[in-house]
């Protein structure tokens, strides 16, 4: 395998497997842990495997293009031999039937791969003059004038235009509120093809040739791996191109002001459908006024076109993709997809690869390509997420307020099918409202909730129950999609939702604006402490266009039965109360991924335990058990740098077992303080103590204080506790690293610092503890999930009726505890990040030794883990690492 250094022996095995999985079209989990270099081990081996595949294609191309050559003379030979007897064909038919037929379909597949060489040898050349740099120099310089011309002529037409303004305006609507009007609507039956309107699209149409798509969870991991193929011996040669949202690589500044990403999607479809519709708005010019409609600059086929080569030339990650559509003018959202077909490397993040609407709304086809997930420890979680959905009662009740207002004020100007759909949504409203109790028209936050508690159902009981059975969803979805009715309400609510304006109708739909204006300030207040950006940002949209979160609820609904539940969270009002649907079988989903794929790769740096991929997601979508399969290496360092142990009883032998009933005695609570004191006494730079919860880890540093255990826990290390917003986690971090590089240079009593933590928190993942940042890592006792929460409760019911019992135990008892190992396992990763790295690992409950327990922890930690039963001897190993540590420094 091609490399850029001398790889270690499990990078080689690591590959090889990799080859073998993706040659074989197997699905394979594939575990390496971090600082293993699992990236370049990906990079290379399926890229080797992606360059060995296309060599064996051309050369199979060759072959059965070569007769061609002599095809006339070998016909010419052949007529006379067709009068011999030959032996029937299969279906009776003589032999020279048979034969003519095969060789005719023989002749067909030449042409077809004639064709596509003529069309691989022309995308080639292109991309060479590319390269040279021949076509694009003067492109953007040209472009540019173009655009500030047009400018210029736009801004003169606009001043003609608004001489004449005034004389023939329409029932008193001024432009911008002609764009807050719904088009006719047509669904999907009623549509004939409308020639010429897709025409731009026509010259896209190219054959995907064989490609990988790799995808990770966040855009910077994703940007990581961009520059480790950059990097790779694959750098130069390979086709790549990066997807992403439009929030990520929209270069309308007027656009991407909007913020959220549901209001920018619904902007620029609005904006193309407004480019569509001009060219039949020219044709009609005589017949009616013409609305002069936003489109996108930045939305230029010829552009794309440049920027489509440019992306496929030389490897790019987003910030490059983005500086390059603004320097061409060309959309990189939109450019980028055009490369889709002769990208070799589609990078891209879990929800384009996993939610199908937004996969084939990209132009991702994965019939016979390959797929890599990596950091795909949460895929199970992902999943869920991506297809699970929640409105709140107050979200439900302003979304109906603002939409009856909507269709008060435009009565007279949309069509009987607009006001159809819009009767049909306000309807299902209604009933949403009434199904936690409350009534639409009025306040939600003052009608009390007379039976709060969280109640389950099948989605069919909640159809019936909140009688809209009778209501077809799927074409209220599509009308909802296709109408873009949530983008045309944002508008309506931008302009007449602030307290100084107020829809200037009927008396009574005053009235519905004041209530609507005082739902919209419900949410002003709601940015409690703890929130996130993204929580905040959510709000704001949960306040500005509701309909667009109950557009996705309304989707969910059209899951099968079987497949999810809807919550029914009925607290003290209505606006509090909410509507949640949960995904039971994310199989359903992935199933699509799984049988259309030549090979799925699931990677990731903590697997373990990996049951969960296996029977929850590949069995359940079907896929043979004999095409799965299974790779996991050990670590780089030296068995010598890592020092796991399990710790069955603190300094005063009281034993340590961290259960519900048992944690909150304040004995256990001092029996962590002292294991603590005694750990930052010998551990010098950083120790960071994980524990099960927020909650916990407060109780347990309040009852520090209290009996004086912080100042003792201070007088050696700087305690920093882990933030609940994720605005300040980098703040943190950056001080807890700057003060453990001040105490290594100024020696002294401090020795450091410690960073309490919680598992599945902001730095549980994804943040790396290297050197000096992680010496030790504590993790106070078994992280289980709450299986009082209804959500567990109906997927662990839903689990022992689906599947069976596995090892003699029922299968919501093993998902419980791969829930917990999957977080141990996460959190102490997080300690050896290269393989210079050492740390110590210290688990504090006897039960991680339980021998269940005990295999689910990753292979390269469990074959060096020490079970202490003492706290004496597992100190005095700590202290032979301290002495290993201060003679290498």
């Amino acid at each position: 395998f091609p490399f850029p250094y001398t790889p270690y022996p499990i990078q080689e095995r690591f590959m090889a497997a990799l080859y073998g999985a993706l040659e074989a079209g197997q699905v394979g989990i594939f575990e390496s842990p971090t600082g293993t270099g699992k990236s370049l081990s990906l990079i290379c081996g399926a890229l080797s495997w992606l360059r060995d595949s296309e060599e064996k294609r051309q050369r199979e191309e060759a072959r059965l293009l070569a007769p061609e050559a002599g095809g006339a003379e070998e016909e010419g030979k052949e007529r006379p031999r067709s009068a011999e007897p030959e032996s029937p064909g299969p279906a009776g038919e003589p032999g020279w039937v048979t034969a003519f037929v095969r060789q005719r379909e023989e002749r067909d597949k030449a042409d077809r791969l004639k064709e596509e060489q003529i069309r691989r040898k022309k995308r080639e050349d292109r991309l060479e003059k590319m390269r040279h740099n021949v076509q694009l120099k003067y492109a953007a310089k040209r472009k540019r004038s173009e655009e500030d011309e047009t400018k210029c002529l736009l801004q003169l037409s606009k001043e003609i235009l608004s001489e004449g303004a005034g004389v023939d305006v329409l029932e008193h609507l001024d432009h911008n509120e002609e764009e807050l009007i719904l088009a006719e609507y047509e669904s999907d039956e009623e549509k004939k093809a409308v020639p010429g309107v897709e025409e731009d699209d026509d010259d896209l149409e190219e054959e995907h040739v064989t490609k990988i798509y790799y995808c990770s969870r966040t855009h910077s991991q994703l940007s990581q791996f961009v520059h480790e193929v950059q990097k790779s011996p694959f750098g130069k040669e390979t086709r790549l191109v990066s997807l992403g949202s439009r929030q990520n690589l929209c270069v309308n500044e007027e656009v991407r002001r909007l913020g959220t990403l549901q209001l920018i999607n619904d902007r620029c479809m609005e904006m193309q459908k407004n480019k569509h519709e001009k060219k039949s708005d020219e044709e009609n010019e005589g017949k009616k006024r013409r609305v002069s409609r936003a489109v996108c600059p930045f939305y230029s086929y010829e552009q794309m076109q440049f920027l489509r080569d440019e992306v496929l030339v030389e490897v790019k990650d987003i910030e490059q993709l983005v500086a390059l559509g603004r320097e061409t003018k060309a959309c990189p959202y939109y450019g980028s997809r055009y490369a889709i077909p002769a990208a070799q490397l589609v990078v891209l993040p879990y929800q384009m690869l996993l939610h199908e609407p937004t996969r084939s709304a990209a132009g991702i086809k994965l019939k016979d390509q390959v797929v890599i997930i990596d950091e795909a420890h949460n895929l199970i979680d992902t999943i869920t997420c991506i297809h699970s959905a929640e409105v709140s009662g107050s979200q439900l009740c302003c979304a109906h307020s603002q939409l009856l207002q909507y269709m008060e004020r435009y009565r007279k100007r949309l069509k009987a099918k607009n006001l159809m759909y819009i009767k049909q949504i306000l309807y299902l409203l209604e009933r949403f409202v009434a199904m936690l109790g409350g009534n639409v028209n009025q306040n939600p936050s003052c009608q009390a909730v007379s039976q709060t508690g969280t109640v389950l159902k099948s989605i069919n009981d909640f159809l019936f129950q909140s009688q809209i059975d009778n209501i077809n969803l799927f074409k209220v979805q599509r009308y909802c999609e296709k109408s873009l009715i949530s983008r045309k309400l944002f508008g309506f609510v931008e302009r007449y939702g602030g307290p100084a304006t107020a829809v200037k109708t009927n008396k009574e739909n005053q009235k519905l604006a004041g209530l609507q204006n005082f739902l919209l300030t419900l949410h002003q207040g709601s940015d409690k402490e703890g929130d996130s950006p993204a929580e905040t940002e959510n709000d704001q949209l949960r306040a500005a266009s509701p309909l667009m979160q109950i557009e996705g609820f309304l989707s969910a609904l059209t899951n099968a039965n079987q497949d999810g539940r809807v919550i029914l969270n009925r607290q003290g009002t209505v606006g509090q109360s909410s509507l949640k649907f949960l995904l039971l079988n994310p199989a359903v989903h992935f199933a699509k991924v799984v049988e259309e794929c030549r090979a799925v790769i699931i990677a990731g740096g903590t697997m373990q335990p990996t049951a969960d991929f296996r029977e929850q997601l590949l069995s359940c979508a079907g896929v043979d058990p004999a095409r799965v399969v299974e790779f996991s290496c050990g670590h780089v360092i030296p068995p010598e740098n890592i020092l796991p142990i399990i710790l069955c009883s603190g300094p005063s032998n009281q034993q340590l077992e961290f259960t519900y009933q048992t944690r909150d005695l304040p004995q256990m609570m001092d029996e962590t303080g002292r294991i603590l004191c005694n750990l930052c006494n010998v551990v010098p730079g950083g120790v960071v103590c994980f524990f099960p919860s927020y909650e916990y880890e407060k109780q347990v540093y309040a009852h520090w204080e209290k009996t004086g255990l912080l100042t003792r826990l201070a007088a050696k290390k700087k305690i920093f506790q882990e933030p609940k917003r994720a605005s300040q986690v980098e703040q943190v971090l950056l001080e807890y690293a700057k003060c453990i590089k001040r105490c290594s240079q100024a020696g002294g009593q401090m020795t450091g610092a410690l960073l309490l933590s919680v598992v599945g928190g902001k730095m549980s993942e994804g943040i790396n503890f290297s050197d000096d940042l992680g010496r030790c890592v504590v993790m106070v006792g078994m992280p289980y999930p709450n299986i009082k929460s209804p959500e567990l409760q109906e997927k662990m019911a839903w689990l022992d009726k689906t599947m069976a019992r596995a090892g003699g135990q029922a299968p919501s008892r093993v998902l419980i505890e791969n829930l917990c190992m999957k977080a141990v396992n996460q959190s102490i990763g997080r300690a050896i990040r290269h393989q210079k790295d050492f740390a110590s690992i210290l688990l504090l409950d006897h039960r991680y030794a339980r021998p269940a327990t005990f295999s689910k922890l990753p292979q390269w930690i469990r074959e060096r883990t020490q079970v202490k039963p003492a706290f004496g001897s597992a100190f005095a190993e700590l202290r032979k690492v301290r002495t290993c540590i201060l003679r290498t420094a």
